[in-house]
């Protein structure tokens, strides 16, 4: 089954980068592999802090996945997978897609406003050769009408 691999964070337009791809995995038969990022400096190493702060960082992400979770079980009728990781963003998402081989299609989505800069892509685009699959921008300021249109 080919899945699509979206990155989970706290922009805006991830949310229409998970409507992209769940819209798309359902027309498809595909999956949906919602990948998400503890940064590494974001995690104070020290006698048990590390580990109440990735704790937190887990709660706070499983969270947020719930609520997309559960629109793509409930709209499209997709399951999606969660995977965290630690470290780069862009690294740990090229380690995801080398650890799954069913990953076909890494979807961001691209903040409407124009000093609104996307790390990880600005980041793939530097090595292309780097990421084995093809990389889909989704506008975040797409309305759900168009964004079922295209899907």
């Amino acid at each position: 089954m080919r899945k699509f691999l979206v990155l989970l964070d706290d922009s805006k337009e991830c949310l229409n980068a998970m409507r992209f791809a769940a819209m798309r995995a359902a027309r498809t038969q595909g999956g949906v592999v919602i990948l998400s990022v503890i940064p590494a400096n974001e995690i104070q190493h020290g006698f048990g802090v590390a580990e109440v702060m990735r704790a937190e960082a887990r709660e706070r992400i499983e969270a947020h996945f719930e609520v997309f979770a559960k629109w793509m079980r409930s709209r499209p009728g997709i399951e999606p997978d969660l995977v965290i990781r630690e470290g780069d963003p862009a690294e740990e998402l090229l380690a995801q897609i080398a650890d799954d081989g069913e990953i076909g299609v890494v979807v961001l989505g691209l903040s409407a406003e124009k000093s609104g800069q996307n790390p990880v892509l600005t980041r793939l685009l530097r090595d292309p050769t780097a990421l084995p699959c093809p990389i889909t921008l989704v506008p975040g300021d797409l309305s759900k009408d168009r964004l079922d249109a295209i899907t």
